[in-house]
């Protein structure tokens, strides 16, 4: 599949230019371009035939194309652009009036212009227009997708989708336009090639097909290496007409390759002796002919060819063509020339690198590592900027090519497996990684690039099978950083508004189907990541629109109730995005408040760019131990930072790079500041930081004390995400020297980055079985893998402090007496049960009444000694002296939240904290049996004492 065409979501005003546009273009075929709108018999006639609306860079020269035949005055009829963004309901845009005459430029028909100022025809998901004839439709056509409209001259008409589409890969001076031979509309298909504004396109002929010529197989012919030459274009002293004859190769992409017999080939290395026939929609010989074609010798997207052909058939080739073998890495990555349209085979074992483009064009890049690497890594994640990554990025020009899928199909319902050819499947996947080896098909190029079409799949290899857990960290205490990929509950769709002034566009799912998909894949990632602490990135910033709590619910749904909480910080920023922190509450609870790091704290960290830090302390329940813990999202390497004087170098650093550094270094100062108030050193930085661990924003939080822990841990071949092919990870966890220490694994879990996006959640660009191909599993969750990482934090050091009491009241909560009435109020201060033993004047404690309970929070952490002696002594007031002893229940706990019984007293009695290493508050319920008639009926909690240490 030709192209290399991304999703696109940019929404403006049309104003249009004042006068028609004129130029020139060319085509190539796709399939049939579907069922069309009804027309009349003027209709049939006038068209759309050609269009522009996307590219690479800022849009330029937007048109649409009218054909028809010569002499129809176009007086009257208009183009009302519609926009798809609801698909169910897509309204008009702008509408424009048009005029002139059809001139006679092919056989009696001819082409009208009309362009369009930049980005004034929308990109699509889907977008699209109405030809009307004064009222009457005409066509009702669309792109990226089918829609129906709600006003406007096509009010409660369906879109046909054209079947292809443009977008930001899209190259300048390209076009979508009508290919094949006729005179009306339903007898072209819609294809992409170069732009023919205001001519009949390359690859189309008005009227009918020419006749064969007669059968002179045999005579004299040119040769295919001499139209090929050794030059990247076709050798001008072959150009214009020319007749050759050869061997059919392959039938695929709307005509024929054909390649000199071997008899024929003249020897030169540098000369190709194949070349592709472009048909017009006429029928194709069969492979292993052999054929007589005479045709003009074209360039089409950088590739030789023969169009406005006439093919005779002169029999069966003796000799099969052999394949080519092509080896890597090549001398130069321009060598791929000399095999342009010849059948070949790729001998290495290349590895699966790139599949973006799958899902829409069947492409995947595969490439020839150098030694001992397992794949393509992004130069800047494995040497210095500059002059090496510039170095090794030239290198791996010579050791990749491109995989097509033999078709100009864009979203097909079927898509051949790379390695085998069979329908990809949940069952028939593959993932980055694996291997392809010996596999066979045409050189062909176009579109920048040379690309195999294959003919015979080669011998597959799953190199890289899926991780069936979250890798194994260790730590009493693990944390993970997770980029959730635009995870938005507001709906990217009608006039929904998101971001912190519900000004921006919505991002994410677009129906509630695909937030529902989305949704399930990501908790099944979360289930399965099982951290302690989760620093979460892209999750929508909208007033009152929590993701977060939602995420929550439905961890707590799966896994029970309360085992999850978040972090409830509202709005941060400006963005449409946010990042976020949940936690397990058994396990960690959070110390203190919240801080951010934006632009009103450090103007080096420029909150419109990168989003704001948000850093929090947690506590191990269990341990006491403390870590804080900062979640990031640094500005991305293709977004704009030139007003900030910060473009891309050419250093391999990308876009924004000295806006990285900067907040780096403002990290680096701000948590030198405890701004949580932690009283603790120890801290952790995550998060995606945009930059690949040997970039200057790494350095510098390098220089500022902390340490890359997945460099230390996965090596310098560590990856979480891919990018054209290469391997690297974005996504960080850094840890200051104190620590380090106390790390004790870090990983990344390779759920997403190895997984084509064929199987997300999204489904508005698939037919219905690539639809059907989904599980609801935590593959392809997102684009980034998390990181996880496991700590074993240092428990709060216990100091002897024997005799210290509790010195704060949580709750208090007093039973009845015996006899069913309230307490005196006298005993129910439950202040006097505060502080040290201490019997004088009445009343010194704090009766419980019957069943009553009581909780203490002690300033500093009670630590478990794990010794001989009891850790916590609990005073009766009475103590026996009614005769029998009051009874009690003690309770312990880290938080106030979840609770361990730790011993049961009649009277005084002392306790231990047994399982717990360490707890800041006792419960104390009253248990007793009945109790006596008496004011203080229950147990009378004079002070419960520490007996054997606490810490500061």
């Amino acid at each position: 599949m030709t192209g290399t065409i991304q999703r696109r979501r940019g929404r403006v005003a049309a104003a249009l230019l004042p006068a028609a546009l004129v130029g020139a273009l060319v085509a190539l075929p796709t399939g049939p371009a579907g069922a069309e709108p009804s027309t009349s018999a003027v209709a049939t006639e006038i068209f759309v035939n050609e269009l522009h609306y996307d590219n690479d860079g800022t849009d330029a020269g937007e048109f649409i194309e009218i054909a028809g035949p010569a002499g129809a005055d176009l007086t009257g009829w208009s183009l009302a652009l519609y926009n798809g963004t609801t698909p169910a309901s897509a309204t008009v845009y702008h509408t424009r009036a048009l005029s002139g005459v059809i001139a006679d430029q092919q056989d009696g028909y001819g082409t009208l212009a009309f362009g369009y100022p930049v980005n004034g025809i929308q990109n699509g998901a889907p977008d699209g227009f109405a030809l009307v004839d004064g009222s009457a439709v005409v066509q009702f056509l669309s792109y990226e997708g089918a829609m129906t409209a709600a006003d406007g001259p096509a009010a409660g008409q369906a879109s046909t989708d054209i079947g292809v589409s443009e977008g930001s890969g899209t190259a300048v001076g390209s076009s979508l336009q009508l290919s094949g031979a006729g005179t009306t509309y339903e007898e072209f298909d819609w294809s992409s090639g170069a732009n023919s504004a205001g001519q009949p396109n390359a690859g189309q002929t008005f009227g009918d097909a020419p006749p064969p010529g007669p059968n002179n197989c045999g005579d004299p012919a040119t040769f295919v290496h001499q139209i090929q030459g050794s030059g990247d274009a076709f050798d001008p002293a072959f150009g214009g007409t020319q007749t050759i004859e050869g061997v059919v190769t392959a039938s695929m992409l709307g005509g024929v390759f054909v390649q000199e017999e071997a008899g024929d080939v003249d020897g030169d290395p540098l000369t190709s002796e194949g070349i592709f026939v472009f048909l017009s929609g006429n029928p194709a010989p069969e492979v292993g002919s052999v054929a007589r074609v005479t045709g003009t010798v074209t360039e089409f997207f950088d590739k030789t060819q023969l169009s406005n052909a006439t093919v005779d058939v002169c029999g069966v080739a003796g000799t099969p063509v052999e394949s080519t073998p092509v080896a890597f890495p090549l001398d130069s990555a321009g060598d791929l020339e000399r095999y342009e349209g010849m059948q070949v085979e790729l001998v290495d074992e290349l590895v699966i690198s790139e599949y973006f483009n799958y899902d829409r064009f069947g492409e995947v890049v595969v490439a020839l590592p150098p030694n001992g690497w397992d794949r393509l890594y992004t130069p800047t994640a494995v040497v210095e900027p500059g002059a090496e990554a510039n170095a090794l990025a030239a290198e791996y020009a010579k050791r990749r090519i491109t995989i097509d899928d033999a078709s100009t199909r864009q979203n097909p319902s079927s898509i051949p497996h790379p390695g085998n050819g069979e329908p990809f499947s949940l069952s028939n996947r593959f993932r980055g990684g694996d291997t392809i080896t010996g596999i066979q098909g045409i050189m062909d190029e176009g579109f920048g690039l040379y690309r195999l079409q294959p003919t015979e799949y080669g011998e597959y290899a799953a190199k890289n099978p899926r991780p069936t857990s979250a890798p194994a960290v260790g730590g009493g205490v693990k944390v993970a950083s997770f980029n959730v990929l635009n995870y938005f509950l507001t709906l990217d769709q009608g006039g929904n508004r998101c971001g912190a002034q519900l000004d921006l566009d919505c991002r994410g799912a677009d129906n509630a189907e695909e937030l529902e998909r989305q949704r399930d894949k990501i908790l099944s990632a979360l289930v399965e990541l099982d951290a302690d602490v989760v620093g979460l990135m892209e999750m929508e910033n909208s007033p009152g629109v929590e993701p977060a709590a939602d995420l929550v619910a439905g961890l707590n749904e799966r896994l029970g109730a309360g085992t999850y909480n978040y972090i409830d910080t509202g709005v941060v920023g400006t963005d449409a995005i946010r990042v976020g922190f949940l936690y397990k509450p058994g396990v960690v609870r959070p110390a203190g408040d919240f801080a951010v790091l934006d632009s009103s704290v450090d103007p080096r960290f420029v909150d419109t760019k990168s989003r704001p830090m948000l850093t929090q302390t947690f506590d191990e329940v269990m341990t006491g131990g403390r870590v804080t813990v900062s979640v990031n999202h640094l500005k991305s390497k293709g977004s704009d930072c030139d007003e900030l004087g910060d473009p891309d170098t050419g250093d391999g650093q990308g876009n924004c790079n000295l806006t990285r550094t900067a907040a780096a270094e403002a990290i680096v100062d701000f948590l030198a500041d405890d701004p949580t108030h932690s009283g603790d050193p120890d801290q952790l930085v995550i998060g995606d930081l945009n930059s690949y661990d040997h970039e200057d924003p790494i350095d510098a939080l390098a220089t500022g004390g902390f340490t890359d822990l997945v460099r230390q841990f996965g090596g310098e071949f560590a990856y979480g995400y891919v990018f054209d092919g290469q391997a690297g990870y974005l996504d960080h966890a850094l840890s200051n020297s104190s620590l380090t220490g106390q790390v004790s694994g870090a990983a990344e879990w390779h759920i997403n980055a190895d997984e084509p996006d064929i199987l997300d959640y999204d489904t508005s660009f698939k037919p219905d079985p690539i639809d059907a191909i989904y599980a609801p599993d935590q593959y392809r969750s997102s684009d980034h893998d998390a990181v996880l990482v496991g700590l074993d934090l240092t428990p709060v050091t216990p100091e002897t402090c024997y005799a210290e009491g509790a010195q704060q009241v949580s709750s208090y909560d007093p039973g009845r007496r015996a006899n069913g009435t309230e307490l005196p109020p006298a005993f129910t201060d439950p202040s006097q049960s505060l502080g040290l033993s201490d019997p004088g004047d009445d009343p010194y404690w704090a009766s419980l009444g019957l069943g009553g309970e009581l909780v203490q929070e002690f300033a500093r952490p009670v630590q478990n000694n794990n010794g001989e002696e009891a850790d916590l002594r609990v005073f009766d007031a009475d103590d026996g002296a009614k005769g029998r002893a009051d009874s009690a229940t003690v309770f312990a706990s880290w938080d106030g939240v979840t609770w361990v019984e730790v011993g049961q007293v009649e009277g005084t009695g002392e306790v231990d904290l047994g399982q717990l290493i360490a707890a800041r508050y006792v419960k104390v319920v009253d248990t007793t049996a009945g109790g006596l008639r008496s004011s203080t009926d229950g147990y009378d909690v004079d002070a419960v004492e520490v007996q054997t240490g606490c810490a500061a």
